[in-house]
């Protein structure tokens, strides 16, 4: 009130009282439009400025805590835990060891999440019947619950590829739609009532999160205005946009759409666009960016292999790690940039490969991006991948 008092006796009544409306006017606009880049920005101040997120293979024996940089993320995302009559199982033999390791990290970073990741492209056959009827729902719900307690973690991630589709082989149903905003919404009362329980609040409480295909064929299965309510964030699998399943080359993670007049496929901006659509806020969406590659040999060479015809040519990936060590601009490889995109790629003509990829200058675009549009931050797919953190470290100089 002294303050106040203070403003009456140096500007006056009327003074004060334009004051006061234009405070009103903003505060309005910033009600209005949730996702605008001024909430954004306060939602990111409150968990160290952008998400990075780290999936971490469970298959692998040799996690230590040397090799993972706590301190260069905000999340890791433990991948995967399978679903067994409708619950939350661990699958790998090294599990128990490696959330040991995972939960030590904390030590270092105490802000650290841990999730399990639940799923993936080959564990994603008994998501549809877990998410079935309002039995199994629950029955997950409280699995989910007891699994993250059992090891010290810190939530769940659902990784179903993908509900009302096919992926590799998993089951699915046409009532997948509705079904996955029932399991999301099951899911997100159990965690918040243990978190009650527990006594964790705030940036604190047990989080769910997801991670969505890219396409605009998940939105339309999903009903991701729903969904998002119950959600922490959703990993944008931004990456993959052309596998070894496509007969023709092209980029697998770039930022927009070549200018290629062979251009197909999709891009990040478009993924983005796709979910923001159908109800997702700008905030929510962490952009998925790729540590490996994707390659094809046997391509034909216009346009140095860039959206060439590949059918039955011979297909795979390779990590960053390998990249970096035979392939950039060695062995008869040389580098290219796709302006357009946003996107680098590789070729090499006596060998006729073509290899796409995510580096640190493609990084940097997407940092970019993500403050542009007032994204939530930046996940990557895998962590094994870049154990030398060239891309981890352009993440972290770029976002935070």
């Amino acid at each position: 009130m002294k303050i106040i008092n203070k403003w009456f006796r140096i500007i006056g009544q009327q003074v004060f009282s334009v004051f006061l409306a234009a405070i009103f006017i903003t505060a309005c606009k910033t009600t209005e439009n949730p996702g605008s880049s001024t909430e954004t920005e306060k939602v990111n101040s409150k968990i160290n400025n952008y998400r990075i997120i780290g999936y971490v293979a469970g298959w692998k024996a040799d996690w230590t805590t040397e090799k993972i940089d706590a301190n260069k993320l905000t999340h890791i995302n433990y991948a995967f835990g399978d679903i067994r009559d409708n619950k939350l199982v661990s699958v790998n033999p090294t599990d128990s060891v490696n959330f040991l390791v995972m939960d030590s990290l904390k030590r270092e970073n105490p802000g650290l999440k841990v999730l399990i990741s639940v799923g993936g492209w080959t564990r994603s056959d008994h998501f549809s019947d877990a998410a079935f009827t309002e039995k199994s729902r629950a029955t997950f719900a409280k699995s989910a619950v007891k699994f993250i307690k059992k090891y010290h973690l810190d939530g769940v991630d659902l990784d179903w590829e993908y509900p009302g589709m096919q992926g590799e082989d998993n089951m699915f149903r046409a009532a997948d739609k509705h079904n996955f905003t029932l399991f999301v919404k099951k899911i997100r009362e159990a965690l918040d009532r243990q978190s009650k329980k527990d006594g964790r609040t705030g940036f604190d409480k047990y989080q769910l999160t997801m991670a969505a295909g890219g396409s605009k064929g998940f939105t339309w299965h999903t009903e991701m205005g729903e969904v998002q309510k119950y959600l922490d964030f959703v990993n944008l699998m931004s990456y993959d946009y052309h596998t070894g399943g496509t007969s023709v080359t092209g980029h697998h993670t770039n930022l927009y759409p070549s200018d290629s007049p062979n251009w197909t496929g999709s891009s990040a901006e478009q993924s983005v666009k796709y979910f923001m659509n159908a109800g997702v806020p700008a905030h929510k969406l962490v952009l998925g960016v790729a540590f490996y590659g994707r390659y094809w040999a046997g391509v034909g060479a216009a346009d140095h292999g860039l959206y060439q015809w590949a059918k039955n040519s011979r297909t795979g990936g390779f990590s960053f790690d390998s990249l970096q060590a035979g392939y950039i601009n060695k062995n008869g490889f040389r580098r290219y940039w796709d302006e357009a995109a946003k996107a680098p790629y590789l070729w090499n003509p006596d060998k006729k490969m073509f290899i796409t990829y995510d580096d640190t200058e493609s990084l940097r675009y997407k940092a970019d991006f993500i403050k542009q549009k007032g994204l939530g931050g930046a996940m990557f797919w895998e962590y094994s991948q870049d154990m030398k953190e060239t891309l981890l470290d352009a993440l972290n100089k770029d976002l935070r």
